[in-house]
C-alpha cells in the first residue's frame, strides 16, 4: 500500500537569464505563499556565495522577507554554511527571527563553504577556522540557545532561552554521525550529491541517540521534482538545472538558462552520465509519473519527510509543479 510522507521546499532563489535578484526575491515569496497554500511544511533558503544565479546569499535575510510574507509555513536555513561564520552571530540572527516569528523559525547547519576558497577568504578574511572544527561550533551554537547562566559572560541577545530547533545537513557519512550522536533531526542533499545517501541514512538511524530536542531519528531527503502537463514538458523544463549542473563543472556559472528541447542527445556520453548519476533522485514528468516517483522513492528510502527543489527558467511553470507535486501528495495520502 502507498504510504506518504509531508513535502517541504528548498528555494535557491534563482536568477535567471535576463532577470535579476530583486526579481528572484519578489518570486522566492510568490512561491512561499503559493507553498503555504498547497499544505507544505517547510521552506527553506539555502546560502551560495558568489553565484550568478543564486539570491539567496544573505539568508536570514531572506528568511525574515519570506516569514514576514506568509503567516504558518515554517521558514529556515537549508542551510547556513557554519564555517564561514562565528556562532555566535547566526545565533544572535536566528534568535531575531524567532523573536520577530515565533515557533516558525528553523536552523539547518552544513559545514560545506558554498563557494569557492577564494570566495571564502573574501566572507571570512581568515581560513584560520575550517570545517573540522564544525562539531565544535555547532555545539556553541547550540549552547547560545539555552537559557544564560548566572554569570555568563557572553549571551545571545536575541537568542538564550529560544527554542531554535536545529538540523544537520550534509552529503556524506560525516553528518549523519553528528546528527546521530547530538540527536538532531538529519537533511540529506540527494538531490545533488545521492552517493552515499541510503549508507547515511543507515549510520544516522543506527547510531541515533535521543536528546530533548529530537525523541527519535528523522529524515528528510532533497528530490528534485520537475512536474508538468505531460512527460516530455517536465524533461523540457528539467534541462535548465541540467545546464546549470554542467557549466558548474566546467567552471562557468551562470543565471538559470532556459530549458531546451532535447538536451541531453547533444551531450558527450561522459556529460550524460555525470547528470544522471548527480541528478538520480529527481522525479519527472506528468502528474501520474510524479505520484509514481514520490511513491517509489520514499519507499526505497523510507524518508520521514521530503524536501522537494524545482529549478525551473519559468516562474509560472515552477508554481505550477509545486502545484501537482502537491496533488501527487495528497492523492498517495488517500491511498494510504
Amino acid at each position: 500500500m502507498p504510504v506518504t510522507v509531508p513535502l517541504s521546499v528548498l528555494d535557491l532563489s534563482p536568477i535567471v537569464e535576463g532577470g535579476d535578484a530583486a526579481r528572484a526575491l519578489r518570486n522566492t515569496l510568490e512561491l512561499a505563499r503559493h507553498a503555504e497554500r498547497l499544505g507544505y511544511r517547510r521552506y527553506w533558503l539555502a546560502e551560495h556565495h558568489n553565484m550568478a544565479g543564486v539570491a539567496s546569499a544573505a539568508t536570514s535575510v531572506v528568511i525574515g522577507y519570506v516569514a514576514g510574507g506568509t503567516s504558518t509555513i515554517r521558514v529556515g536555513a537549508g542551510g547556513i554554511m557554519l564555517p564561514n561564520h562565528a556562532p555566535l552571530v547566526i545565533a544572535e540572527q536566528f534568535g531575531t527571527l524567532e523573536s520577530l516569528y515565533p515557533g516558525r523559525i528553523e536552523l539547518g547547519l552544513g559545514r560545506a563553504p558554498g563557494t569557492d576558497t577564494v570566495t571564502s577568504h573574501a566572507l571570512r578574511r581568515t581560513l584560520a577556522g575550517d570545517v573540522d572544527s564544525f562539531p565544535q561550533d555547532v555545539v556553541e551554537l547550540m549552547n547560545y540557545f539555552r537559557p544564560a547562566e548566572p554569570g555568563q559572560r557572553v549571551r545571545a541577545v536575541p537568542g538564550a532561552g529560544l527554542n531554535v530547533p536545529i538540523w544537520i545537513l550534509g552529503s556524506s557519512l560525516f553528518g549523519a554521525q553528528l546528527a546521530a550522536a547530538l540527536g538532531l533531526p538529519y537533511a540529506f542533499a540527494s538531490h545533488f550529491a545521492p552517493g552515499h545517501m541510503m549508507q547515511a541514512i543507515d549510520v544516522y538511524r543506527s547510531r541515533f541517540r535521543p536528546s530533548a530536542q529530537l525523541e527519535r531519528p528523522h529524515v528528510m531527503l532533497g528530490l528534485n521534482v520537475f512536474a508538468a502537463d505531460t512527460d516530455e514538458e517536465g524533461r523540457r523544463l528539467m534541462s535548465s538545472i541540467q545546464q546549470a549542473f554542467l557549466n558548474l563543472r566546467r567552471g562557468q556559472p551562470g543565471p538559470l538558462l532556459p530549458p531546451v528541447d532535447h538536451f541531453e542527445e547533444g551531450l558527450h556520453p561522459m556529460e550524460r552520465a555525470g547528470l544522471e548519476q548527480a541528478l538520480s533522485c529527481s522525479v519527472v514528468g506528468s502528474p501520474e509519473s510524479v505520484r509514481r516517483g514520490l511513491a517509489d522513492f520514499i519507499a526505497r528510502t523510507g524518508a520521514d519527510e521530503l524536501m522537494v527543489t524545482s529549478q525551473i527558467f519559468d516562474h509560472a511553470a515552477r508554481l505550477r509543479s509545486y502545484e501537482i507535486t502537491a496533488e501527487a501528495r495528497d492523492l498517495l495520502a488517500r491511498a494510504s
